[in-house]
């Protein structure tokens, strides 16, 4: 899938560079990739991130797994061939709007710790940040509103994640959201002081909020 191109494509180089566009927007880009169980809170703390940035005026934009197979993936499905197409296509797209000087944020599964090393693999070091949502398998299914843990527990959804296909945790995340344990508040202060440890924030303004210590393996 991952083809190379054809011999007459050539990249055409920008004037206006990734440095431009951050200096425009008024802070380095950067990917935030949410992981974690199918209800571990992937897409409501992503959301919520983007919302705190926002209000802070940051450049942002949040790929929801659900809302990109509305378009971009909507000819994929759920086999371990599909994810891992569907993980490497948000990752081109969000290189691309990192160098557009955008915080891009991803709410994906991404089951597979090959996926999202592949996605890192992307971009500079330090521009992707894995951020675990930590969520036992219990709480998730009691979360789950929309009923998929007990369609997959029935039979009805095959390779769903947690149940009949397996999820490889991060092995060094750059933060972990225990999410059945902390707020939806509370995991957004660790994000935004993750952000600022790593320069994406400045640590002015920042320094009033008290923040409790990052989660880190």
């Amino acid at each position: 899938m991952n083809k190379p191109p054809a011999p007459d494509v050539r990249w055409h180089p920008a004037a206006i560079t990734r440095p431009l566009r951050e200096q425009l927007n008024g802070h380095p880009s950067a990917i935030l990739w949410f992981t974690g169980l199918p209800g571990a809170g992937k897409s409501t703390l992503a959301h919520a991130v983007e919302e705190r940035l926002h209000r802070m005026g940051c450049r942002t934009f949040v790929f929801d797994g659900d809302n990109v197979r509305h378009g971009l993936c909507s000819d994929l499905g759920f086999s371990q061939k599909d994810r891992a197409e569907n993980i490497r296509r948000i990752g081109e797209m969000t290189k691309l709007f990192i160098e557009a000087g955008v915080i891009a944020l991803t709410a994906f599964i991404s089951p597979f710790r090959a996926d999202r090393r592949k996605a890192r693999s992307l971009v500079a070091d330090g521009d992707f940040l894995e951020i675990y949502c930590r969520c036992a398998l219990a709480v998730c299914e009691q979360r789950d509103m929309k009923g998929m843990y007990a369609k997959a527990r029935a039979g009805e959804i095959a390779e769903f994640t947690g149940v009949s296909a397996p999820y490889e945790e991060p092995e060094q995340p750059d933060l972990i959201l225990d999410t059945a344990q902390l707020s939806v508040d509370a995991c957004v202060d660790q994000v935004l002081r993750l952000l600022s440890a790593r320069g994406i924030l400045p640590k002015q303004g920042m320094s009033d909020m008290k923040l409790p210590p990052l989660d880190r393996i």
